[in-house]
């Protein structure tokens, strides 16, 4: 009885050694294997064997991770302070260094985001952050991932996602924006002033050179005018004309 308990024993034992000895990894999973702590390299995917008890292995996942940077109070270049939140796509190239090198790689490149979000918003003017957004997502992915490399992390893309201003920059701002629209009217209204007055000269110059043009002119003003409605319409009569009525054949003695 004694025996067979021992061969039972020894089965399970056997079944839980053979058990920890055989891992499998999936296609976007890596192993980093460590024999009697030092390090023996990366394994997978696929069917990994370990050495039972000696052995000890740490998987990693080789899939892009989408990190949300929480919102940092930044002061900006001319002193606007700001609420700014990032998202920042990484992914390990490097299974062994991701391990190795730092002690939780996902919160490390999460502090690292942080911190070089609000160091290149706090060199950039506010009007740089809302119209040159593209250039900051630029310089925030070049400096986080060349920070990030020595622990096999590459840094694939960052984004600014919503800056937040003070209500009270946002109403000066709008009274800003309302000027500056006031100003772009100002200047198309005496544009077409200038160029108005431009034509009328030249205008005054050909009736200069063809005093008739005036008259056939006052013509046409009451044509349009007495055509839309019954009007009574007074406008001032050129002596010119008057003197064309008063040289009547005959009338000299």
């Amino acid at each position: 009885m004694a025996t067979v308990t021992l061969l039972i024993a020894l089965a399970v034992l056997a079944l839980v050694l053979i058990a920890s000895a055989v891992r499998i990894l999936r296609e976007y999973e890596r192993g980093v294997v460590f024999r009697l702590g030092r390090l023996v390299g990366a394994r997978g995917p696929g069917l990994v064997l370990l050495v039972p008890i000696i052995d000890r292995m740490v998987q990693v996942d080789l899939r892009t991770v989408t990190l949300n940077v929480p919102p940092q109070e930044v002061i900006t270049r001319d002193n606007v302070p700001v609420s700014v939140n990032a998202v920042c796509y990484f992914r390990v190239v490097d299974p062994v260094n991701a391990i190795v090198q730092v002690e939780a790689y996902r919160e490390a490149t999460s502090q690292i985001a942080q911190t070089t979000l609000r160091a290149v918003v706090g060199r950039a003017e506010l009007d740089e952050l809302l119209s040159q957004r593209e250039r900051l997502n630029a310089e925030l992915q070049r400096i986080i991932d060349e920070q990030t490399e020595p622990w096999g992390v590459k840094v694939t893309t960052v984004e600014i996602k919503d800056v937040e201003i003070p209500k009270n920059m946002q109403r000066a701002m709008a009274r800003q924006a309302e000027a500056e629209r006031e100003r772009r009217a100002k200047i198309i209204t005496a544009e077409g002033e200038f160029q108005a007055s431009e034509r009328l000269a030249q205008a005054a110059e050909r009736i200069a050179r063809e005093p008739v043009a005036i008259q056939l002119r006052y013509l046409q003003t009451m044509l349009e005018v007495g055509s839309e409605r019954s009007t009574v319409l007074v406008f001032p009569l050129p002596i010119e004309m008057m003197k064309a009525f008063a040289e009547r054949p005959g009338s000299r003695a």
